[in-house]
């Protein structure tokens, strides 16, 4: 039988599969009336919509025969994948031809009589999805291999075009700094010229009024005689007009200096401006990019926030007292639905111990990461229930809010003071702090005297046992002389300078003290970036640690803060010197800050912006506990903190 429909029109109409299908077939007349064969075996090699090819072993000459001189046809039960029953059909043979080389092997094909529409679909559909199924595949792979590539490279890009901001962020920090210190050096240059000259001019004028003095009593003795002329008088008028030159050319120096020094201070000044104005962009720029980092890292099912990013040890934890921060900054920035996330997990499922959130949760599904309750993070939460609910101008969380106030004030001593929790038995000064803040927040809004009475009660407690005028300004806690620069900060955006005034405390010399026990100026090697000068703030005093200074970037973006405070309080008080000393101080202290943003160490955080705890990694801060692992550990309270710092915001004051 001739192969042309092999090789022709109806062979490109086959499907060639890379598996076969196993058949069951006989041959019998073309009326179905006789059976040639009984159920012989076969397989599908090709598949077309019209007909089937047939692979067919142990196939004699004489089976065979009857095909070829078109004396049979066939009767099929094609075995489909996945079927419950194999498709029946019946076809007649469109060619045979036997395999060259092996014996009574053959192919034959058949073109359809007799078959199902819907299963013949069938097959064409598993036909055609076996065909396609390889290119499809291996097309998906490298789609997916391509999309893996590009998706590194412009996080990458992302992480270099981030980097970038944050170094022209500390470059032009750096060169406005540099910039207002010759300013600063130029006006005290300017000034001792400006004097020298005026000193000169009263020298001149004093010479000049001896001289015409001398010219008088000359004039009133008269000229008679030559003695006369060369009387004394008439040598000091000379010595007295030399004078005077000199004086004139020394003044006339000076006058030249203070024009080119005036012509320079202008130049600088110009520079400064023009710095300073590239700085503000940057600024938005990369503060914008520090918030979103905060944003990426929400957890959609929990709505927490993870507390660090890169500490392995503490990894998928969010700290109740974080979980605060970052909701006020939600708040602040009027992501509400997302604050609201972060409170929803504390009123409906935070897991609490007599009455009071635990310190620490897991991100992920929201259960107990720690099982120590202490009354600061508790006030924190409540501080950020306050702020929410007077930003959205809702009531939704003051049942919670009044409910953890009472739980706290179960903790209250005799003297009015706070215990740290109820297993502890130590004070703290900065809970004590964030209570008054709290209590008297809770006042503002619901005027119940139980309030105001428990933060006055705190506030004689902090006279009794924090506060000594004669010696250290400020006190860890109860019976604790330890310098923690938090209790400084703190004392300011709590009490308030007025307040601290009002109880014989002096917030210039709180600020002051803190400033010299504390600051500490550092070289930070920033991860990818290079080493950098900062002058920040450290955990405690740093004379009284042998590891040597520190910068924390949360408790100095806290000082940032007190000296913003400081800086309206003297304004206020039109005292517009001190007022630009403490505004100078903050923007010092937060180029500082600003010169320790990294980019984020993990893939979630997608190359953004973030602070790390400190300067250095896994070192004692001197109040008991260590600071995380990891050089490019993100900071979660650090990160949020000197987003408040920049932007001006007082977590411990309650403002429209």
């Amino acid at each position: 039988m001739p192969t042309q429909g092999e090789s022709g029109q109806e062979r490109r109409e086959y499907l060639r599969l890379d598996t076969v299908f196993p058949v069951q077939f006989r041959l019998e007349s073309h009326d179905g009336k006789t059976f040639f064969t009984n159920w012989l075996q076969g397989f599908t090699c090709d598949i077309g919509r019209g007909g089937i090819c047939l692979s067919v072993n142990n196939f004699s000459p004489e089976q065979a025969g009857l095909l070829k001189g078109e004396k049979a046809r066939i009767a099929l039960e094609i075995e489909m994948p996945f079927a419950k029953r194999p498709v029946r059909a019946r076809g007649a043979v469109a060619w045979v031809r036997e395999v060259t080389g092996e014996p009574n092997k053959y192919r034959i094909g058949l073109k359809y009589e007799q078959i199902d529409i819907e299963q013949n679909r069938q097959i064409m559909r598993y036909a055609w999805t076996k065909k396609l199924f390889i290119p499809v595949a291996l097309g998906a792979i490298i789609l997916l291999g391509i999309s893996l590539a590009l998706g590194l490279y412009f996080n990458m890009k992302l992480e270099e075009g981030n980097r970038a901001l944050v170094e022209n962020l500390v470059r032009v920090s750096r060169d406005a700094g540099i910039a207002r210190e010759r300013l600063s050096q130029i006006s005290v240059e300017r000034e001792g010229l400006s004097l020298k000259i005026k000193t000169l001019a009263e020298r001149i004028r004093m010479t000049q009024e001896e001289k015409s003095a001398l010219s008088e009593k000359e004039r009133l003795e008269g000229r008679e005689t030559e003695k006369l002329r060369k009387s004394k008088e008439t040598k000091k008028i000379a010595e007295l007009d030399t004078l005077v030159t000199r004086l004139n050319n020394e003044k006339t120096e000076l006058l030249g200096k203070l024009e080119s020094l005036k012509s320079r201070e202008k130049t600088i000044s110009e520079e400064a401006i023009a710095l300073t104005k590239e700085k503000t962009t940057l600024e938005k720029v990369n503060f914008q990019k520090l918030y979103d980092w905060l944003k990426v890292h929400q957890n959609p099912r929990t709505g927490l926030v993870m507390s660090f990013e890169g500490d392995g040890d503490v990894s998928g934890w969010a700290f109740t007292y974080d979980q605060s921060l970052v909701a006020q900054a939600f708040t602040y920035f009027g992501d509400l639905d997302r604050a609201k996330k972060i409170l929803d997990y504390y009123a409906d499922h935070a897991t609490r111990q007599r009455g009071l959130f635990l310190n620490a949760y897991y991100v992920t599904d929201g259960t107990s990461a720690e099982y120590t309750a202490h009354i600061g993070p508790n006030i924190w939460l409540g501080i950020a229930l306050m702020q929410y609910m007077n930003k959205a101008r809702t009531n939704e969380y003051l049942g919670l809010a009044e409910d953890l106030a009472q739980n706290i004030i179960a903790l209250q001593d005799k003297d009015g003071g706070l215990r740290g929790g109820y297993d502890v038995e130590w004070y703290s000064t900065e809970h004590n702090l964030d209570a008054y803040a709290y209590f008297n927040m809770l006042y503002q809004v619901t005027r119940k005297e139980a309030y105001a009475r428990a933060r006055d009660r705190i506030l004689d407690w902090l006279k009794q046992h924090t506060y000594d005028k004669t010696g250290l300004p400020v006190k860890r806690g109860k019976g604790d002389s330890t310098i923690a620069t938090d209790t400084y900060a703190w004392s300011i955006a709590a009490l308030g300078a007025a307040k601290l005034k009002e109880i014989g405390m002096d917030p210039d010399n709180i600020i002051e003290f803190a400033e010299q026990n504390c600051a500490v100026s550092v070289v930070y090697d920033r991860p990818g970036m290079g080493p950098v000068r900062i002058k920040g703030f450290d955990f405690a005093a740093q004379r009284n640690l042998a590891r040597g200074g520190v910068v924390s970037s949360e408790w100095t973006a806290q000082m940032v803060m007190s000296f913003k405070l400081m800086s309206d309080y003297h304004a206020a008080r039109g005292e517009k010197e001190k007022s630009l000393l403490y505004s100078r101080k903050a923007d010092e202290y937060l180029s500082g800050l600003e010169h320790m943003i990294i980019s984020s160490p993990s893939p979630s955080g997608q190359g953004g912006n973030c602070l790390p705890y400190a300067t250095e990694e896994y070192i004692d801060t001197g109040h008991g506990w260590m600071t995380p692992k990891g050089k490019s550990t993100g900071s979660l309270a650090g990160t949020t903190y000197t987003i408040f710092a920049f932007f001006g915001y007082n977590p411990l004051e309650l403002k429209d």
